[in-house]
């Protein structure tokens, strides 16, 4: 008994509303590729694939001259992907009752891509048609391969056979001779004539809006033998004017295929107008290593973070192709992206940074300049612990909680993975990007490679961003942080916002870098204590100017006590037992409070603390500055009795309201 070569749910996924591309190759084993709009099995086992005769000009003709063809089947929400491949085409004009089947398919379509958040707007011209452009090719599947995202994409389904339908269907179909050119219309339709309109030309460079990954991309390869192949693409990378690079990770096909046949076809769409593009291109080479592959990595690695499969959902190589040629492939040509200038806005937000004195206002007017001249709400900054691996939050704008003190392990996330790699990561529709990273995770689980995963984590700031940019920050040649951006809009950060960031963020950076050295220059200054400044080295003048910034409101302290209890082994600090911080700021506030209640001090400074051995600070690189800030802020942010206000370049006050219990935990 021979096997069916489809099971029940395939062929269900075949006749639903699913996105349908078909592949094709001409003489010259160069491979085409149209976006198709439905599919239906025949009685006799044969597929019908419906497209529009216009946009598919090109792959018409060739699959006249040679009658090779793949068709894949894909559906958005879980990322089920079916190819299959045959040959022996017969090509007609679709009847009045196909246009109403395809319309119902396509409608079906529409519902999925606005139950994920698409713009039924963009979904409609994605899916449009012309009833009387409409065409009907039909074939015999002779192979079918699961090409869903994940380790085994691309593995072929049971044994070749002549159908996909009844058994003992029969092996040809009107029409239809293997590896023959048909030339006869089924009984009742008309032939349709290969017509090639004419189609505009557009630049990579005006077209990048269509890279961002918010719709698939389809890339179509021609294998040694003249099959044509048709596969996702989960990242297409824009590198210049003229290059492009796609992510090599499971299908092994695509790659075999460009490694023997360089040229390819490549649809990619906007996310905006549904437009679609179709580019020839030729592969160049692949890079393993390099700061393009650890660019696409790092974003790669990102969604995998979110998703739990990092080790498991990884770049093997950012394979690098020339565009040769672009065409519009459907839909009206895309217009010029609007929003802010750019330019204006990043020459208003230089000026505020370049008049910030202090880390404290920096911070601030860097988040108000994100939200004032570029328009973007959500926004927080977050240093770099090397020595803890973490990230820390020291500011934000827009939330309901700042946040501040809330940490982020080295490699976690959007902005773990961009700090950790030294690269900006931009993900422009996360519903998407998630939507493929799990279908890759439970493709993975299925071959018992689930063990490797990681627990899923939350995103930091919005309960559900549809758009994150994290931007890292340099300082004197060391990444020290970043700026994590995101709004609850699909596509919201495009490529210029991406270059606006970078630019501020290496601003940012140099500014943080010269009041650091500015503040570490300042002599040492102590309060003026009993013995203080013998022990310290500082001057009595000096000790007299740091001890009267602090002295010019008397605070009153009163209540009951309050018990500031540490834990050594992390530096954490309770204030009773609400939890404040840790790490190097936790240690901070210890020795300011210890001193506080030993000796009665209140002024302190920056360097005495640097040099101070109960600090520990990391290493010489760490930033004092931004941990006085942090810690600042969230005395503030908790109403604590006791605060931390700066008086002077590299000098400030501990105000006491209450008196302080001291209680360290070992």
């Amino acid at each position: 008994m021979t096997r069916s070569l489809l099971s029940p749910e395939h062929l269900a996924l075949i006749e639903s509303g699913v996105g349908v591309s078909i592949a094709s190759r001409d003489g010259g084993m160069l491979p085409n590729l149209v976006r198709a709009l439905a599919g239906r099995v025949e009685p006799s086992g044969e597929l019908t694939v419906f497209l529009s005769g216009s946009d598919g000009a090109g792959v018409l003709a060739d699959l006249r001259a040679n009658g090779e063809i793949a068709v894949v089947f894909s559906r958005p929400a879980t990322h089920r992907t079916l190819q299959l491949k045959g040959r022996g085409v017969t090509i007609a004009r679709a009847r009045p009752a196909d246009a109403v089947l395809v319309r119902q398919r396509t409608e079906a379509m529409v519902a999925e891509l606005e139950s994920l958040g698409y713009d039924g707007r963009f979904a409609r011209v994605l899916l449009s048609f012309e009833p009387g452009d409409l065409v009907a090719v039909r074939f015999r599947p002779e192979s079918a391969f699961d090409q869903t995202p994940g380790p085994r994409a691309g593995a072929a389904l049971g044994e070749p056979r002549a159908a996909i339908g009844e058994k003992g269907a029969a092996p040809g179909g009107a029409g239809a001779a293997a590896g023959g050119a048909p030339d006869a219309a089924p009984a009742g339709q008309e032939a349709v004539a290969t017509r090639i309109p004419p189609r505009p030309p557009a630049r990579l460079d005006a077209i990048r809006q269509c890279l961002e990954g918010a719709a698939p991309a389809v890339i179509a390869t021609c294998a040694p033998d003249g099959a044509p192949n048709a596969s996702y693409l989960s990242q297409v990378q824009y590198v210049d004017a003229q290059h492009i690079a796609l992510s090599f990770q499971f299908f092994n096909k695509t790659r075999a295929n460009v490694l023997a046949n360089p040229r390819a076809r490549l649809v990619v769409i906007d996310p905006w107008r549904g437009a679609m593009y179709r580019l020839t291109i030729r592969y160049l080479r692949t890079e393993t290593q390099g700061a393009l592959f650890e660019h696409m990595r790092a974003m790669l690695e990102s969604i995998a973070s979110h998703t739990g499969m990092a080790g498991v959902f990884r770049l093997l190589g950012a394979d690098v192709y020339r565009v040769e040629d672009i065409e519009l492939a459907h839909g009206e040509p895309s217009p010029a992206q609007s929003g802010p200038n750019r330019l204006a806005a990043l020459r208003m937000a230089a000026t505020r940074i370049a008049a910030c004195n202090d880390l404290n206002t920096l911070l601030d007017e860097t988040l108000a300049a994100l939200h004032e001249q570029l328009d973007i709400a959500h926004s927080m900054m977050l240093l770099l612990d090397r020595a803890a691996r973490r990230l820390y939050t020291v500011a934000s704008r827009g939330y309901s909680a700042s946040g501040v003190g809330s940490e982020v392990p080295l490699g976690a996330g959007v902005v773990g993975v961009a700090v950790r790699e030294g690269t900006p990561i931009r993900l422009s529709r996360l519903t998407e990007a998630y939507a493929y990273g799990r279908a890759v995770r439970e493709a993975a689980a299925r071959e018992g490679l689930d063990g490797a995963f990681e627990t899923e984590i939350p995103f930091p700031g919005l309960v559900a961003p549809r758009s994150q940019l994290a931007v890292p920050i340099r300082m004197a040649g060391d990444t020290v942080g970043a700026l994590l951006v995101e709004s609850g809009e699909d596509m919201r950060f495009g490529y210029d916002d991406e270059d606006a960031l970078v630019t501020l963020a290496a601003l940012l950076g140099q500014t943080m870098h010269v009041l650091r050295q500015r503040d570490e220059g300042e002599p040492a200054a102590v309060a003026a204590v009993p013995d203080a400044g013998a022990s310290t080295g500082a001057t009595g003048a000096d000790a007299a100017t740091v001890a009267a910034a602090c002295r010019d409101e008397p605070i009153a302290v009163s209540g009951e006590p309050v018990t500031v209890r540490h834990y050594p082994i992390d530096n954490s600090v309770f204030l009773d037992d609400d939890y404040l911080i840790k790490g190097v700021a936790g240690a901070v506030l210890w020795a300011l409070v210890s001193d506080h209640v030993t000796q009665g001090r209140t002024a302190f400074s920056n360097r005495e603390l640097r040099l101070d051995p109960r600090v520990r600070l990391p290493d010489v690189g760490d930033n004092l500055e931004a941990r006085l800030v942090l810690l600042q802020r969230r005395l503030v942010e908790r109403r604590a009795c006791v605060q931390v206000e700066k008086s002077g370049r590299g000098r400030f006050c501990l105000r006491v309201t209450r008196p302080l219990r001291l209680l360290q935990v070992r």
